[in-house]
């Protein structure tokens, strides 16, 4: 709907502003993001977007935060479905993979505020979700904060590494499939 000054009006604004922010951040990386841009690409003003979340690591807080969440929401159904550490990392794998810019905000703290209540939350739900994965594989190390980090280093590496493009190539176009052998290992070591 136009108005007559002939700028765009949009019913949900704020989600037309992510929207467009997601789109930026996957051709240029987060770095690059700016208000201005956002707001051409949503056809607004360019006081839109500061009306909304004031700059720029505002909107990428949000970005975090809704990141955090939409992994959360991913892994916790392979959790309860599958019961499997390796089905959850290729699930984390594909979320990185699938949403690329959530996944480039939510790991760059410098970028956004990392005190931010909904961040906070969001990322705690996610760390808890990632916990109950690395619960299901057992064992006896003792050191069940030890044992998270040590699968989430790899899974996350892997997801990073795969979306850099630093990777063999003969691995193959399929990220699941690449990935799924190299998590095996968490679950096969002695």
């Amino acid at each position: 709907m136009t108005k007559k000054d002939g700028t765009y009006h949009h019913g949900d604004l704020r989600r037309a502003l992510l929207a467009a922010a997601v789109e930026a951040i996957g051709e240029s990386g987060p770095s690059a993001v700016s208000l201005r841009d956002l707001a051409r690409r949503a056809g607004v003003s360019h006081a839109a977007p500061a009306h909304h979340f004031g700059d720029k690591a505002g909107l990428l807080t949000v970005l975090a935060a809704e990141g955090y969440d939409r992994l959360a929401d991913t892994l916790r159904p392979v959790i309860a479905q599958t019961g499997s550490l390796v089905e959850t990392g290729v699930a984390y794998i594909r979320f990185a993979v699938d949403h690329r810019a959530h996944f480039e905000v939510m790991f760059r703290p410098e970028l956004y505020d990392r005190h931010d209540p909904a961040v906070l939350a969001a990322r705690q739900r996610a760390t808890e979700t990632l916990a109950a994965a690395v619960a299901t594989r057992g064992g006896d190390s003792g050191d069940a904060r030890m044992d998270g980090l040590a699968a989430w280093s790899i899974v996350h590496g892997f997801a990073t590494l795969w979306l850099g493009g630093a990777l063999p190539a003969d691995l193959g176009p399929d990220p699941e499939a690449a990935g799924r052998p190299v998590l095996r290992r968490l679950v096969d070591r002695p």
